[in-house]
């Protein structure tokens, strides 16, 4: 398939030291019950490690090739993208036609995943800790499975490196079915146990008429004050919720279903018509997230889709919420399947909630009983670990760099005939090396990869000293919690070779931010070309120290296309505001500044317009110069 698409780039080569932060830090947990108080309690990762961050994309589209794989059966049509955590983009029912998914035509990623890349519409698969999946920009694995009955089933699996586990996605539409069949399957091949959070993220189009229904009569409402909410549903604050359109600001609604209760959630038009999405009861929790009628909710569509094509988000997860974990024993398999089609029932505008809700659950039983949704999940158990009949494309190397690595030590909890792991790439030669010879190969280059687990942290403490040994070895202990041990292998790092790279992780985490800004800036100067996320980071550590005219002199040196990125542009004319250099900052304002790695809930733009019409004329209110369209990314109104 060819669409427009904003290129990745290379992947950040700094490790990601610092816990991964949610968008909306949570401040105020006390309506969760002590179910779910556990459940946010448990489970949070130390840091993103060993994944690697991805924000070296622009906003520039150009047409890319992208590979797709098809689930068709004349009835209804799924496409899923390979290179992209097997997104399915798009979902049609071919009788009538009708996109059941928000399917974008354009693939522009922005800061919105845990690696930071992340785009919008479709499904996405989500596996790992509260957030955008790490593998949502990354290949998967793909292959053709016959099943007995003869159903063609397309198969992809990875491996989730943060919580070294298996995830398998089944797909298929059976003869004559208007629904695609989603079969999941979780596998923890370890000896203990795992945190796990699954959620799949399903975009649809959002209309004026549009409502989103699911079976409760209560939801856990997050809004970006970071309180969680028990609300009532769908009339809360004197405003019907189930109409997205109703809604101002943006807002999670985590819909509180009854154990007893079928599990599912739709998006319906006036009509009565729309996108079902159903379950087996493993699958518990049931999603609304809008982004709102104000104009930073408009400027997030306009930023992630083209102009005049919003869309909605409903969800179903593991959880109640998208902010817990729950605990998956050692050496558990956990699957349920999921069912997608188009549902029509009642005309759902003007009916209340309840009556709503009744026609949806009976037309829902007419167009698949809940009983056969049950059976078909069972029936599974007799070909998932059916091998693949063809390959068809592949993922990433971990999960066969994992695979030997367990099985150098007769683990063989990898040794999956159903998702077999087989292929490794130029990330995974070090480690290969490593596992072969016992030794890290040590030359200058940015490294391309880390190991932060157990077993690979034995490999490097025992390995032979160099600096990138060295280097590894302290990756691995922060990511443990061992934060002087980990300074004292970047030491090591250093008295070893002098290297940029174990200079700015001590940098990181040293305290003092002058002595950070200086280290970073010496660690800059050991590159032979500039690197742009070790530039942000300096500018950023310059700025902290209150050290503006050194930032703006760091930014005088740079090459062009770094001086034109859209972030350093933001950190240049902040150092220009606090240097009293207001005519550099209003040129930089004043075209425009563009950062295409804008963070979801980051409000960096509107602080820097508002501090540079202040330090202008401090006698003025903000009212005096309103915040452009264009840099309105705010989440609430301010």
């Amino acid at each position: 398939m060819t669409l427009p698409v904003a290129a990745l780039g290379p992947d950040n080569p700094l490790p990601p030291l610092a816990p991964p932060h949610p968008v909306t830090p949570l401040v105020d947990a006390s309506a969760a019950d002590p179910d779910m108080a556990r459940n946010l309690a448990y489970g949070r990762p130390a840091t993103l490690l060993p994944y690697t961050v991805q924000d070296d994309y622009g906003r520039e589209l150009t047409d890319g090739k992208l590979t797709v794989a098809v689930v068709d059966n004349g009835v209804i049509r799924a496409e899923f993208l390979l290179d992209f955590g097997g997104r399915m983009r798009s979902l049609v029912h071919l009788p009538t036609g009708r996109e059941l998914l928000h399917r974008n035509a354009i693939l522009q990623p922005a800061n919105l995943a845990l690696r930071n890349a992340w785009f919008a519409g479709g499904v996405e698969w989500n596996l790992g800790t509260t957030g955008h999946t790490p593998l949502t920009c990354a290949p998967v694995h793909a292959a053709r499975v016959v099943r007995p009955d003869g159903v063609e089933v397309l198969r992809m699996w990875e491996f989730e490196r943060n919580r070294e586990l298996v995830y398998q996605i089944d797909a298929y539409a059976p003869e004559g079915s208007a629904l695609l069949h989603v079969h999941v399957r979780i596998i923890n091949p370890n000896a203990h146990e795992v945190p796990v959070y699954w959620w799949s993220n399903i975009a649809v189009p959002e209309t004026p008429d549009t409502r989103v229904l699911a079976p409760a009569d209560a939801a856990y409402n997050l809004a970006y004050d970071g309180v969680l909410r028990r609300v009532p549903i769908p009339v809360h604050d004197g405003v019907d919720r189930s109409y997205p359109a109703n809604s101002r600001h943006a807002a999670d609604y985590f819909y509180d279903i009854a154990p007893s209760r079928r599990r599912w959630i739709a998006a319906l038009e006036a009509d009565g018509s729309g996108l079902v999405q159903a379950s087996t009861d493993r699958l518990r929790g049931r999603k609304l997230f809008l982004w709102g009628q104000a104009g930073g909710g408009r400027r997030w569509q306009e930023w992630l889709s083209p102009a005049d094509q919003p869309y909605l988000e409903i969800q179903a997860g593991l959880a109640r919420t998208q902010l817990e974990h729950l605990p998956m024993p050692a050496g558990a398999q956990w699957s349920w399947l999921e069912v997608y089609g188009l549902l029509t029932a009642d005309p759902a505008k003007g009916r209340d909630w309840d009556g709503a809700c009744t026609a949806v659950e009976e037309a829902l039983e007419e167009l698949v009983p809940r009983h056969l949704v049950d059976a078909e999940h069972d029936a599974a158990r007799q070909w998932l670990d059916q091998p693949p009949t063809e390959r068809l494309h592949n993922g990433s190397g971990w999960g066969a760099m994992e695979r030997l690595h367990r099985s150098a030590t007769g683990d063989p909890s990898l040794e999956l005939p159903g998702v077999p792991f087989d292929t490794t790439g130029d990330e995974q030669e070090p480690w290969l090396t490593l596992l072969a010879t016992g030794d890290m190969p040590a030359s200058l280059k940015a490294p391309l990869s880390y190991q932060v687990t157990h077993g690979w942290r034995q490999r490097l403490e025992h390995a032979g000293d160099n600096w990138l040994t060295w280097l590894h070895r302290g990756v691995a202990r922060w990511h443990a919690g061992e934060a002087d041990a980990a300074r004292d292998a970047w030491r090591a790092s250093l008295a070893a070779t002098a290297n940029p790279w174990a200079l700015r992780n001590l940098a990181v985490c040293e305290p003092n931010a002058d002595r950070a800004a200086s280290s970073l800036l010496r660690a800059g100067e050991m590159l032979p070309t500039p690197l742009r996320a070790l530039t942000v980071e300096t500018l950023q550590a310059l700025l902290a120290a209150n050290r503006p005219g050194d930032a703006l002199a760091l930014v005088d040196g740079l090459p062009p296309e770094l001086r034109a990125d859209g972030r350093i542009q933001m950190l240049e004319c902040s150092a220009a505001i606090a240097a009293d250099s207001l005519d550099r900052a209003g040129r930089l304002i004043g075209v425009g500044i563009v950062v295409p790695d804008l963070r979801e809930g980051e409000d960096a733009l509107d602080r820097l317009w508002f501090a540079y019409h202040q330090r202008l004329d401090p006698t003025l209110p903000r009212t005096a110069h309103p915040l452009p369209h264009s840099y309105d990314f705010r989440m609430t109104e301010g």
